[in-house]
């Protein structure tokens, strides 16, 4: 009704009505100086009403706008809070995914590329020197640590003498385990070290149930039993067969079952024995590393390497010092990418996905080696990487019900 009756008074204005025309004349002829007075007046009058209206009409729609402009920012601002909320939720859900993503991608290369390196090093190099191989890749590894230590990049346990002697039993186990797998890995193709490396499970389990008392369900066990069948299978139809290697390979097995066991028990005596209570991978590796040192020097005089090392050429060839020290850092990757992805995801998943980086790292040896192989031969391979992968899976589950 407003707006209607802003705009009868707004027409009226533009074209008066004639009555009021006629008065307003005949009042002029009378009494023109009264009459343009009267005039006047009447035109303030409606003038005055007229603004009256339209400033009210004007006020009233500037408060409604208002009012739905802001509501309608109001609106915005609330959607465009929860989009930003699900966008950043949505990238770190993505970040999180790729990190786990990089870091497993990056533990499964650099434990693979170590394996076929020290495999390139030893056979297509012919290096006959396998306690001189670790012992180079343990010191570059010391080194690495220590220069990123000196520069505050990680931080170690002090070595102290109390450490040392409580870790020195477990260090023996660990030079022998990578002394024995250096002499196995020359004369034996990689996927067969791969499936041979299962009977490592069966002889921890055993040692398990003795030693902590503790006890697997059955497919644990069928797991461990369809291990041993694809290693003698293996062993039958492996046209490279070598009999010293595999008795390496086998006495690899004993010492890396011992020292996982062992592990377990000094492990919180060497806690105890430490500044903060704690020994975490970096120092372990540093710990590990620094004590072979000498003990692989022993070594190396005892089998007589020295001998060997003054006679080989390889040791002026740049190629051969550039592929050594590579293996040396890679030696340190695995360390590092292995802590990297059992942060980013957890202990099962580092478990299966080790499992299955044995299929690629077998078939990646057979090819990259050159390696006579046969149907029966690739069958009990694949059978092997499977039972693996089967016991991953039933130790995975046997943990989540405990």
């Amino acid at each position: 009704m407003m707006k209607i009756r802003g705009l009868s008074v707004a027409a009226s204005l533009d074209s008066p009505d004639p009555l009021s025309e006629r008065s307003l004349i005949e009042d002029s002829n009378n009494s023109s100086q009264g009459g343009e007075r009267n005039i006047l007046d009447h035109q303030s009058i409606l003038l005055d009403h007229v603004s009256s209206s339209f400033r009210r009409e004007v006020v009233n729609r500037s408060f409604s706008m208002k009012a739905v402009n802001k509501n309608d920012e109001d609106l915005e601002n609330g959607m465009l809070e929860k989009d930003a909320e699900k966008s950043v939720r949505s990238n770190k859900v993505v970040t999180v995914h790729n990190k786990a993503l990089l870091s497993g991608v990056a533990y499964c290369i650099s434990s693979c590329s170590m394996i076929l390196v020290n495999k390139y090093v030893l056979s297509s190099y012919d290096f006959n020197a396998g306690i001189s191989l670790m012992l180079y890749q343990n010191f570059v590894s010391v080194v690495v640590v220590s220069i990123l230590r000196l520069f505050g990049v990680i931080s170690t346990e002090p070595l102290t003498w109390k450490l040392v002697k409580v870790w020195l039993p477990v260090n023996v186990i660990f030079v022998g385990m990578l002394i024995t797998s250096m002499f196995s890995l020359k004369y034996i193709n990689v996927a067969m070290v791969t499936v041979l490396k299962n009977v490592t499970n069966v002889i921890t389990a055993v040692g398990e149930m003795y030693l902590f008392n503790k006890t697997h369900d059955n497919r644990v066990w069928t797991a461990l039993f369809l291990m041993i069948i694809s290693a003698i299978s293996g062993g039958i139809t492996d046209l490279s067969f070598h009999a010293i290697g595999y008795t390496w390979q086998i006495i690899n097995c004993f010492l890396t079952a011992s020292y996982s066991l062992t592990l377990r028990r000094v492990m919180d005596t060497a806690k105890q024995v430490t500044k903060s209570g704690n020994l975490d991978e970096f120092s372990m590796v540093l710990l590990n590393n620094t004590l072979s040192l000498p003990l692989g020097i022993f070594l190396i005089l005892v089998f007589n390497e020295v001998d060997y090392l003054s006679r080989t050429p390889l040791l002026q060839l740049p190629t051969f010092w550039l592929v050594t020290t590579f293996s040396g850092f890679l030696g340190l990757a695995i360390s590092f990418t292995s802590m990297w992805f059992l942060h980013q995801t957890s202990a099962t998943t580092y478990s299966l996905v080790g499992s299955l980086n044995k299929i690629p790292l077998s078939v990646a040896g057979i090819f990259l080696f050159h390696v006579p192989t046969s149907l029966e031969n690739s069958a009990s391979i694949f059978f092997g990487l499977l039972a693996g992968v089967f016991f991953a899976r039933a130790k995975m589950q046997e943990k989540s019900r405990s």
